[in-house]
């Protein structure tokens, strides 16, 4: 499961929900591979290849209760606004688009990007967007 507290960069982190279907007809590819497992590898071997990606933490956990959008992820990084994200196949255009947006993402000061820095990837993808988890002042 993902570790709510925050990431292991201190960067913006990516949960993806790894139990996501491959597509509205199957639940898993031919290789028996979840859509969402799929998606979270592709992330991880686009971030290994390319350096602008380091700050991005991908982490993995079961079932993000958003089962029609599938494939989904939870942008989120502590004091910033967060974002559910779905409907992304599970492939490397995919995974750059969400990792492009995550620079821009951890760039911003509250989490909000200019839609003119949206990577046409992620757009209409966005599903919901909740408030920033503020540290307890007790």
């Amino acid at each position: 499961m993902a570790n709510p507290s925050r990431s292991s960069t201190g960067g913006p982190e990516i949960v993806v929900c790894n139990t996501c279907r491959h597509s509205a007809e199957a639940r898993e590819d031919a290789q028996g591979r979840r859509g969402g497992a799929r998606l979270a590898d592709a992330l991880r071997s686009a971030r290994s290849a390319d350096a602008r990606y380091a700050a991005v933490t991908v982490s993995e956990m079961a079932c993000l209760f958003a089962c029609s959008a599938f494939c989904t992820v939870h942008l989120r990084e502590r004091g910033k606004m967060s974002y559910v994200m779905g409907h992304f196949s599970p492939d490397a255009n995919a995974a750059r688009a969400l990792l492009d947006y995550a620079v821009h993402y951890a760039a911003s000061d509250d989490g909000q990007v200019r839609y003119a820095d949206w990577p046409e990837g992620v757009k209409g993808h966005f599903l919901t967007r909740s408030p920033p988890l503020e540290s307890s002042a007790a």
